[in-house]
């Protein structure tokens, strides 16, 4: 007996054994999704059918999948077909169960833990969700939809791959021998439209003084440093930070997977390359930051350091390219310069550990520090400034600090930002560039979008 008979057999059976049959239901309804699939694409000119344009292969597939229903007259009520035609185009089309969690602009992260269980990540709290895939087999499918997108390939030779979905998302998968149980998937979300730092400013992430202090520090070139924890913020006050870059100045990014969303007319893009399968083609960042030293940029802005190329951009920083960023995973910012000097000693480069944080000091100039609290909430914690050297340490002063005074009810950390009262450095080369800070301040409690 097939499927469809079967579910016409339950549809008739007495009420009295409805409670049994509703606790299959779900799975008689995918494994009918399931076998409608093979039956389209079995049936679809795929060559016809990629040549049309996407909107009308949506049209296309939803008349070719209402009639299918129709025809074979299944026992469905019109939400439970229209919610099969919706799931089947997303199959055809998109990625699938993903489909609708992508959709979804109050998630920020979707934890795939192989086929049977998905997490998402809303309001800075982790949910378990019913969505669910045929298979492990399944799962792959869509894995090696995405990053086939962008060139890259996953497989037992390369089981791990870092890839980004069309809005800018990161996605990270993992598949097994390296993972045990089956293949892993996690998704950053990013807002097709970046935040801005008004909006960071409206969520509670940083005082007005701190932004304003931030925006003069990035028009008057100082180089900034963007310290914080894994899904602390980093790439998002980046984004908003080269806000301040003047139209007028060349950018170069370089990235692992290209998500910084700058919106300057003159930016150029770099990406590294993975090995192929022969191990060979492979392109770091470092490779990246020496190339964009001879690009003419006026600024290098790096999504994130993490091996030899700190080196390079530092040494870019102290030699013309000032006003540069990037950004690095630690919990303080005493943290962060103890990992660029690790990160310095994997350049291969032989330095001594006074001329290595000489290096440090003298490239960077501010230190941002952002944290995630408790409550799931991102926001800046500290602004700190790079003095200089004393002895054989790098000195630094807070100029804003958050400072947590308890938590409510809800469990939501109380606190406000503060000055320390220490007057900048920074300000000095602030004035020297003609940057009035109360002018930014001005912007961003006005109407108009910083």
């Amino acid at each position: 007996m097939g499927l469809a008979d079967r579910l016409k057999q339950r549809a008739n059976e007495p009420a009295a054994s409805h409670a049994m049959v509703a606790e299959t239901a779900p799975q008689d309804f995918h494994d009918l999704k399931g076998e409608l699939h093979r039956r389209i694409v079995d049936a679809l000119d795929l060559q016809a059918f990629e040549k049309l344009a996407p909107e009308r292969r949506q049209d296309e597939l939803r008349n070719v999948l209402a009639g299918e229903i129709a025809r074979r007259e299944l026992p469905l009520n019109q939400i439970e077909r229209e919610r099969m035609v919706q799931e089947l185009l997303d199959e055809l089309t998109g990625l699938g169960p993903l489909e609708p969690l992508l959709a979804d602009p109050t998630i920020s992260d979707i934890l795939v833990n192989t086929y049977a269980t998905v997490y998402i990540e809303r309001g800075g709290r982790l949910e378990l969700t019913p969505v669910r895939f045929a298979d492990n087999q399944h799962l792959m499918q869509i894995i090696n939809r995405i990053v086939s997108r962008i060139g890259r390939r996953v497989d037992e030779t390369s089981p791990m791959v870092d890839a980004r979905l069309p809005d800018g998302s990161r996605v990270n998968a993992i598949i097994p021998p390296l993972a045990l149980d089956g293949p892993i998937v996690s998704i950053r979300r990013f807002g097709v439209t970046p935040l801005r730092m008004r909006d960071l400013l409206a969520g509670g992430a940083l005082s007005t003084e701190a932004g304003g202090f931030l925006g003069a520090c990035v028009e008057a070139k100082l180089n900034i440093l963007i310290s914080g924890g894994t899904g602390a913020g980093k790439t998002t006050l980046l984004n908003a930070l080269s806000a301040f870059i003047p139209d007028d100045q060349r950018i170069v990014t370089i990235e692992d997977s290209a998500e910084l969303q700058l919106q300057q007319r003159h930016v150029v893009r770099l990406e590294t390359r993975p090995p192929n399968i022969e191990g060979k083609g492979e392109i770091l960042a470092r490779d990246l930051v020496k190339n964009a030293l001879r690009m003419r940029p006026d600024r290098i802005v790096v999504g994130e350091v993490r091996g030899g190329e700190v080196l390079d951009m530092l040494q870019a920083m102290n030699t013309g390219h000032e006003g540069s960023m990037t950004t690095v995973h630690a919990n303080t910012p005493r943290d962060a310069l103890a990992r660029l000097e690790a990160m310095i000693g994997m350049s291969g480069v032989p330095l001594s550990e006074g001329a290595t944080r000489a290096t440090i000091s003298r490239g960077l100039n501010v230190i941002v520090q952002l944290n995630r609290g408790t409550d799931g909430r991102r926001r800046i914690t500290s602004i700190a400034e790079i003095t200089g050297t004393e002895g054989a340490a790098i000195t630094m002063q807070d100029v804003f600090r958050f400072e947590q005074h308890g938590v409510d009810a809800t469990g939501k950390i109380l606190g406000e930002f503060r000055p320390t009262g220490i007057r900048p450095r920074a300000l000095t080369r602030i004035a020297q560039f003609g940057v009035d800070p109360g002018r930014i301040i001005e912007r961003l409690q006005g109407p108009a979008h910083a």
